[in-house]
């Protein structure tokens, strides 16, 4: 008799087990699920390694981008985008962290150590002066041109032309490291 109710106490405990090692299961692969679905829709992590949009961004930073706000608005002039880099880029990397500087039909131009939009000179506190001169071009449907605010220093559209749309993976917002830089990003 006693040996039939350890028996039993050790099927009860080791379906207990089985119960319990199955709700950890799903409970893990459903946390993992959940987090690949919002790693691939929603956010994105980027990690920026060149100086090419100093000062605004440093060699190091790390980046959060927000990936689902284009499915309801368009890029604008001045949003920081992380995209792939175009074929003519001839790039070792997979993703490039850049500033929109223009959309499809406006014209472009940098002259005199300068930016112009539609002929109008344009008020950027955060980038250096270029040294190099863009004759006026028209940016064509379903294209942007962006440029890195370290303007001397950057691989970027004035290097290799215009950036299709659709290229973009999402709209840069937050830095979360280095602790000292944290903060919201424009």
């Amino acid at each position: 008799m006693e040996n039939r109710l350890e028996h039993e106490s050790e099927q009860k405990s080791t379906t207990q087990y089985k119960a319990l090692l199955f709700d950890w299961s799903k409970t893990i692969i459903l946390s993992i699920l959940f987090a690949l679905v919002i790693r691939l829709t929603i956010v994105g992590a980027y990690y920026v390694p060149t100086g090419s949009m100093q000062p605004t961004i440093e060699i190091g930073d790390r980046l959060l981008g927000c990936k689902f706000l284009y499915w309801f608005t368009e890029p604008k002039a001045g949003d920081i985008v992380v995209f792939e880099p175009p074929p003519q880029a001839q790039a070792d990397v997979s993703r490039f962290v850049k500033r929109i500087v223009a959309v499809e039909g406006d014209i472009v131009e940098v002259k005199n150590g300068r930016l112009y939009i539609n002929g109008e000179p344009q008020q950027e506190p955060y980038a250096s002066s270029p040294l190099y001169r863009i004759p006026a071009i028209k940016v064509p449907n379903g294209e942007l041109f962006v440029l890195g605010d370290n303007r001397n220093n950057s691989a970027d559209g004035h290097v290799w032309g215009f950036l299709p749309a659709t290229n973009v993976e999402a709209k840069i917002i937050f830095r979360f490291w280095p602790v000292t830089r944290i903060g919201m990003l424009e």
